[in-house]
């Protein structure tokens, strides 16, 4: 297991550089095997020494392309796969380690995505004022193209939105894709929120 700050959806691309040796000894094991390994949320703690608190929801990382560097590191390219579910910590030894089972989403009847798809106009028109108020020139934001896989769907949208980290494991631990769009619309109301009270 990898306990990160960062939260690694299914999808998603996770670049990754090693240099602690518990670390580097976990990447020796998973290149000798499968090249798997878990990636959970720090919720408390530092990704650097151990001592944190982490989360019991995470995500299959696959090394994809690797990189030794000089001194014993690694430079890692990593996808995330499949969800997991932590049953029981295991001791650290000498890297994190868990058992943990697979959690497919739950099959959900289908979500109106309007109300979420409006809340992402209104914060890139409010991002786009509030770059030009500031002298910026507006970021642009890419076009969505939605899988038609509602599972799919409901991940795709998770990664393309801009949310917390807290509130991407909120995403990432909604029992089924109805229940995830749900969470990412409502995470959406502080973003406004806080694109709002910065326009004040």
């Amino acid at each position: 297991m990898f306990p990160l700050g960062a939260v690694l959806l299914p999808g998603e691309e996770l670049p990754l550089r090693v240099f602690e040796p518990r670390y580097r000894h976990m990447v020796e094991h998973c290149l000798a095997t499968d090249g798997r390994f878990g990636v959970v949320l720090i919720e408390r703690g530092s990704e650097v020494g151990g001592g944190d608190v982490r989360t019991d929801v995470g995500t299959v990382a696959l090394i994809d392309r690797y990189v030794r560097r000089t001194g014993g590191g690694f430079t890692l390219s990593c996808n995330g796969t499949d969800r997991v579910r932590v049953t029981q910590w295991l001791p650290d030894d000498p890297y994190p380690r868990a058992e943990a089972e697979p959690w497919p989403d739950e099959t959900q009847p289908a979500v109106d995505l309007i109300p979420l798809l409006g809340k992402r106009d209104e914060i890139e028109r409010l991002a786009a004022k509030l770059a030009r108020g500031e002298g910026v020139r507006p970021r642009s934001w890419p076009k969505l193209t939605l899988p038609e896989n509602p599972v799919e769907r409901s991940y795709y949208l998770a990664r393309a939105l801009p949310l917390s980290a807290a509130d991407r494991y909120r995403a990432l631990a909604a029992p089924g894709p109805a229940d995830r769009v749900r969470v990412l619309t409502d995470a959406l109301d502080d973003v406004i929120a806080t694109l709002r009270f910065r326009l004040q």
